[in-house]
This record gives structure tokens, sequence and C-alpha cells, in this order.
């Protein structure tokens, strides 16, 4: 048996190397991206209040065309209620095959609240919000409009990103509210109207179950979740580069990077929040 010489692996070591090298480089240089965002929010607060109310509007009901359908908050609304109505059928009858259908409303207030609407909320702000954050910068950056404002002094991290990142947020808050309505309507209406559950049954166990510091929490982890994913967006637009195709490149990564951010920034924020027990117990 011949063995090849210890050469030929020298170069599959330096790839190596050089790949860890470099995935090393772009951490670094995204964590001192974020850094510098978040600390400009308040700068970008005082100084941009025209551009913050701007990009505010155009987040929340969408310009143009989009403007018809009422933009993110549409979106956001059909894709929550498409989510409690799964939560409503696939639950009921879960319930019911161990004979404990009446705590569909238990249901409803742990899973809308905990999970659907915060994470529903979160990508439906990536795939719209964030998409076209990166979009936007990314254009900008091809077309060297990034390069003029800084030629003209104009912070254009304070200017285009945390601005962004502060609209963001703002926006994300009513969304989550208008999202987490929309589950809660779409279950308790399909548990009564189509599976015949009485509406006093029903609102005795989810209202029994909701507490309010779970809304708490919940809304926590939406803001921290969507300034997460804001700062990923932006982070993928700013840095965007090789012509129009670089751009559509960039919104996939981004668009890639900021759900696999989302899903664990909601992991973590619910295990610090509800902890192992889930902090509600069941007894009969």
């Amino acid at each position: 048996m011949t063995t090849a010489p210890s050469g030929r692996r020298l170069p599959r070591l330096t790839n190596t190397t050089r790949g860890l090298v470099d995935g090393w480089n772009r951490l670094g240089s995204q964590t001192a991206f974020y850094v510098r965002a978040l600390g400009f929010t308040w700068e970008a607060v005082v100084r941009y209040k025209t551009e913050t109310l701007r990009l505010i509007a155009n987040m929340s009901l969408g310009v143009g065309a989009l403007a018809v359908i009422g933009g993110t908050v549409v979106v956001v609304t059909t894709l929550t209620m498409s989510v409690g109505g799964l939560v409503a059928i696939q639950l009921f009858r879960s319930l019911s095959d161990v004979g404990v259908q009446a705590l569909s409303g238990f249901a409803s207030a742990y899973i809308n609240t905990r999970l659907a609407a915060p994470l529903v909320a979160c990508i439906g702000l990536a795939a719209t919000i964030g998409a076209g954050a990166t979009a936007q910068l990314g254009a900008m950056r091809i077309n060297e409009e990034i390069d003029a404002l800084e030629v003209m002094g104009i912070r254009t991290i304070t200017y285009l990103v945390s601005t962004r990142v502060v609209a963001g947020v703002v926006v994300t808050v009513p969304l989550w509210c208008m999202a987490s309505l929309a589950g809660y309507m779409a279950t308790r209406t399909l548990v009564i109207f189509a599976y015949g559950q009485a509406p006093g049954v029903y609102d005795h166990y989810f209202h029994t179950y909701l507490q309010p510091t779970d809304l708490i929490w919940s809304m926590l982890q939406v803001i921290g979740t969507a300034t997460s994913i804001m700062l990923v967006h932006t982070y993928y637009g700013f840095n965007a580069s090789g012509g129009p195709a670089g751009v559509g490149e960039a919104v996939g990564r981004a668009v890639r990077a900021s759900l696999v951010v989302a899903v664990a920034v909601t992991l973590a924020v619910a295990m610090a929040a509800y902890g192992v027990s889930g902090d509600f117990n069941l007894s009969g």
C-alpha cells in the first residue's frame, strides 16, 4: 500500500485554515458593524427624525402599489390568522382524542402567545421589511450612492442603518399586537363555530391560562428578534457587491441568516423566560 506524499496535504490544510481565518474575520467585522449601528441609534432619532418617520411609514403601510393592500400589516396579519387556524384544527383534534377538548382555550393562550405570534411576526418582518432594506441598501451601494453620502460628510451607518433599525423595531410592536389578536381570533372562531365548542368553556380556559407576564415576554422577544433581523439585513445590504446579481445574492443570504437568528433568539428568550417547567400545571 502506498501513501500520498505529505506535501499534497498542505494545500488542503492551507485552504481549511484560510477559510477559518476568513470566517473569523467576517464575524469580527459583522460584530463591529452591529455595535456601531446600535451605538448610533440615539443619534439617528435625534438628527434624522424625518428620515426615521418616513421609514416607519414605508415599513408599516407601504408605498405605491404595496399601499393598496396595506403593506406588511396585511401580510403579517394574514400569516398569523393562517397559523391560528392551524393551531385550532390540529390541537382540537389532538385534545379530542384524549377527551380534553375543553382545553382548546388553554392551547390558544399558550401556543399563540409564546410561539406562533412572535415567530410569524418575525418571519413576516424578515421577508418584507428586512428583504426590502437589504435591496435598498444594496442598490445604493452598487450605484455608489453610499460613497457619495460619505463624501458629503454624512455618517452613512447612522443615516442608513441605525434609522432602519429604529424604524423596524417601532413597526414591529404594533405588528406583534395585530398578529396576536389575529391568531386569537382565528383559533377561537374555528373552535367555536366549526367544532361547536361552547364559547363560555373556551373563554374560561383561555383567560385562565393567558398570563400578562407571557404577553410582556412575548413583546420583548419580538423586539429583540426584530433588532437582530434588521441588523443582519442592513449589514448584508450595506456591504453588497457584484452588481444587480450581487444584490440579489445579498438578499438571499440575509433572509436565510435572519431566519436562523430569529429562531435562535426566540429559543434563548423562551428558555430564559419560561425555563424548563413552562410555568403552568395541569391536574385533574
